[in-house]
């Protein structure tokens, strides 16, 4: 049996009164372990462990469909993790390794919710902006072709009417020339009318972080967020400590992605964007689900940190009616991206998917936080975890024996 911080961080998690088993088992690369648990912490606390145990079945036939190399699920309550277990391997080419918890992911769209919208409501609650403000109110560049009356909102709920994605091209001279491109975009759609998912939108509420705070959206939200709550391997263009445990995605010049945004437009910005570019680990993960489940305060080490206030978690997670379901501001609720939530939490719930595999869902109604985290593009860009997700985290919540009715919003 090796130390329990070999893995999970002793002291900050005792602090959450995290009592439960914890059990390795040893597994040293080779090319013929192709699925191996490393680690399983589990604490019953109204769970049933039986039940839990369909999870690594539904990992394993995923990742012998080659829908995944590896993965690292966490669930866990406001006040602890009681599910923490790593799943297969973290680099199956050239040389194998295997998935550990504290494995460091490229969180990819997940960068919206947590790192950008977390980071407006931050600037809306400190004064310096309102959801109602028009973005051309703070780059009069910004209003050719009928943007003027993009508000923050509308960038948040992805009704803005910009495109999807603008051309690879735009932003490969530079931050400065970015901004100007995405200033002469011509609308889609009508302000306002239709959801249409957009990494422009959260790429100019990053540049919005800036202009406002004077801070990049790397430096304002680990400053604001990540380094009050001790994420301390949550950021942007992760450490060579953190790069040496990251996932790798793809190759990228010959090189494997490995602590390097797989997103090109993010990397073309230097690694550092509103739409992705953060990355994280499990643990760190599950401080800011727990911090969001505390309605934007976290109880650590005997001290109560507040990173929000009530009221603006509230704002933030309230179901707004969008042309295709529901979302919240930067969060997806029941939308045409929202396979990865499964069928059994309640209407209350939120969360939000990443492209490289990853998947985080925050219940407040069942106390309830999921992360699941992969590198489904390693090694070829081929593998699929949305509907896996999926299916693990109904595995979850059913398995919750405290929950006696749970309210879907299948039809809302």
């Amino acid at each position: 049996m090796f130390p329990f911080t070999a893995e999970l961080r002793l002291g900050q998690r005792c602090a959450w009164g995290i009592a439960a088993s914890l059990l390795v088992s040893i597994a040293l690369p080779n090319e013929c372990s192709a699925q191996r648990t490393l680690v399983e912490h589990l604490s019953s606390d109204g769970f049933s462990s039986q039940r839990l145990k369909d999870i690594e079945s539904l990992i394993e036939e995923g990742i012998s469909a080659g829908q995944l190399p590896g993965a690292v699920v966490c669930m866990g309550r406001r006040d602890k993790i009681v599910y923490l277990r790593a799943f297969g391997e973290r680099q199956v080419s050239e040389i194998r390794l295997p998935m550990t918890t504290d494995t460091v992911f490229d969180m990819a769209s997940i960068t919206k919710p947590v790192a950008t919208a977390t980071s407006i409501m931050k600037l809306v609650e400190m004064g310096q902006l309102k959801l109602s403000d028009r973005l051309v109110d703070y780059f009069g560049e910004f209003s050719p072709h009928g943007k003027d009356a993009i508000t923050i909102q509308n960038l948040m709920l992805h009704t803005s009417g910009l495109i999807p994605d603008n051309a690879l091209s735009d932003y490969l001279d530079g931050s400065e020339k970015a901004w100007e491109r995405i200033c002469n975009l011509k609308l889609i759609g009508p302000v306002g009318e239709t959801f249409r998912y957009s990494d422009v939108n959260f790429i100019a509420l990053a540049y919005l972080v800036e202009k406002v705070s004077g801070k990049s959206i790397e430096t304002f939200s680990h400053d604001a967020i990540f380094y009050p709550l001790g994420m301390n391997e949550t950021g942007y263009k992760p450490r060579e400590e953190l790069r040496q445990r990251a996932a790798p995605t793809e190759k990228r010049g010959g090189q494997w992605m490995r602590g390097e945004v797989h997103d090109p437009r993010a990397f073309a910005l230097n690694g550092v964007a509103g739409h992705a570019g953060l990355f994280s680990t499990a643990n760190d993960m599950a401080i800011y689900a727990q911090m969001m489940l505390g309605e934007g305060t976290l109880e650590l080490d005997g001290k109560r940190i507040r990173i929000l206030e009530p009221e603006t978690v509230q704002t933030m997670i309230s179901r707004y009616r969008v042309s295709s379901g529901l979302r919240g501001l930067g969060w997806d609720i029941q939308s045409p991206f929202s396979s990865n939530r499964g069928s059994q939490l309640s209407a209350r719930a939120y969360g939000h998917g990443g492209f490289t595999g990853t998947v985080v869902w925050i219940d407040p109604e069942l106390d309830l936080f999921f992360i699941f985290l992969s590198n489904r593009v390693h090694p070829d860009g081929r593998g699929s975890v949305n509907q896996l997700a999926g299916k693990i985290l109904d595995v979850v919540a059913t398995s919750d024996e405290k929950q006696s009715a749970v309210e879907t919003i299948l039809n809302p």
